[in-house]
């Protein structure tokens, strides 16, 4: 079985990742966050929250991502993928504006996340 669509979802979320490492680096340089210090302004703060967040979210959709795509469809999972992505970055750009605006993205991304492991689900049960 080649799960080729999800394995581009999941290139893409690295390098969605990838940026948002950047940006907390970008932000460590601005505000002078000497390392290992996690200290510091707000804005740098809600960088590195946005970095922080969005592991702990790796760790429940990267498991559904590629669970969906296996026991369901490769191509419903990728789609769903995208859309959490979409969540993550709406989450990531609202965050480092406004901490209080942050929740359409989380939303958007939870609900697909939700969504690839009631597919996994369905896909076991098949």
């Amino acid at each position: 079985m080649q799960l080729l669509w999800t394995s581009w979802v999941t290139v893409a979320t690295l390098c969605m990742y990838f940026w948002i490492i950047v940006n907390v680096g970008r932000a460590r340089i601005k505000y002078q966050v000497l390392a290992p210090s996690v200290d510091g302004p707000p804005e740098f703060l809600r960088s590195l929250r946005v970095q922080m967040n969005t592991v702990e979210q790796l760790i429940f959709f990267f498991p559904a991502l590629w669970l969906c795509a296996y026991c369901l469809n490769d191509k419903f999972a990728a789609l769903v993928g995208v859309v959490w992505i979409i969540g993550r970055i709406w989450y990531a750009l609202s965050y480092y504006r406004e901490a209080a605006k942050r929740a359409a993205g989380f939303s958007i991304a939870t609900f697909a996340s939700i969504t690839l492991l009631l597919g996994a689900v369905v896909g076991l049960f098949r």
